[in-house]
């Protein structure tokens, strides 16, 4: 039997794929991450199937429950906040199902990163603005980041840049970022997108570590920063352009 890595989205039931919402109805077993999958989500899950918050378990707790249920003869549906390919932890489970010879696969999901561009109503590539992206965090209680891939150092890019995992630590971000961007850089921080309690905040580097401050907004937001954000007089794109050869 298969695990089934299926990207739930950023946290309204309705934004996960139809693939997704599929293989949910057709797996005994769901592992989900409590605290950040809606409960409209799980409904779809098949009729009697066995569910399994894993906000508080460990990755071999995971691991043990994902390889029991293949043993049993069960297809399992592994559920992850966003896109499993952006910050899951999927990689330490794929490496230990690897091990044990137990076959998985993946469904992507929407990224948290799209979802907070659409509230924003933002494309994050510009024509002549900005046509790169950088996913990052910021260095907190978790996993070391690797060398060079600290803020001043990708900032020297001038890329526009989407943030997980970082709101708690706003003024560390800023401090790092206006040697590069500036104070006047547009800025935007999209909290719970999507969801009930869906806050946004936009401003400038100068003022956005204040905004999240007197907003209360600690957990679960995508901070943005860039030119993009207030772009307004740049060339058509020439995806569309008259003089673009086609046929």
């Amino acid at each position: 039997m298969t695990v089934h890595f299926i990207g739930a989205g950023p946290g309204a039931a309705d934004l996960i794929t139809v693939r997704g919402q599929q293989l949910l109805g057709r797996c005994g077993l769901c592992l989900y991450p409590g605290s950040l999958t809606p409960t409209d989500l799980l409904a779809h899950c098949r009729p009697g199937a066995r569910l399994v918050d894993t906000a508080n378990l460990t990755l071999d707790e995971i691991v043990a429950e994902l390889v029991a249920a293949h043993e049993q003869g069960h297809d399992i549906a592994r559920l992850c906040s966003g896109d499993p390919a952006v910050y899951s932890a999927v990689a330490e489970q794929m490496r230990r199902l690897d091990a044990a010879g137990v076959p998985y696969d993946v469904t992507p999901g929407v990224p948290a990163f799209a979802a907070a561009a659409a509230v924003l109503g933002r494309e994050l590539t510009v024509p002549t603005v900005g046509q790169s992206l950088i996913i990052t965090r910021a260095q907190a209680r978790s996993t070391s980041m690797p060398d060079g891939e600290d803020l001043a150092t990708l900032g020297a890019s001038g890329a526009t840049l989407a943030l997980h995992l970082a709101v708690n630590r706003i003024e560390q971000v800023v401090e790092e970022l206006l040697p590069n961007y500036g104070e006047d850089c547009p800025a935007a921080v999209v909290a719970q997108a999507s969801q009930d309690g869906e806050r946004v905040l936009r401003g400038t580097l100068g003022d956005i570590a204040q905004q999240v401050r007197d907003a209360g907004i600690t957990r679960a937001a995508m901070i943005f920063v860039g030119k993009v954000l207030a772009a307004e007089s740049f060339p058509d794109s020439f995806l569309y352009s008259a003089g673009r050869p086609r046929g």
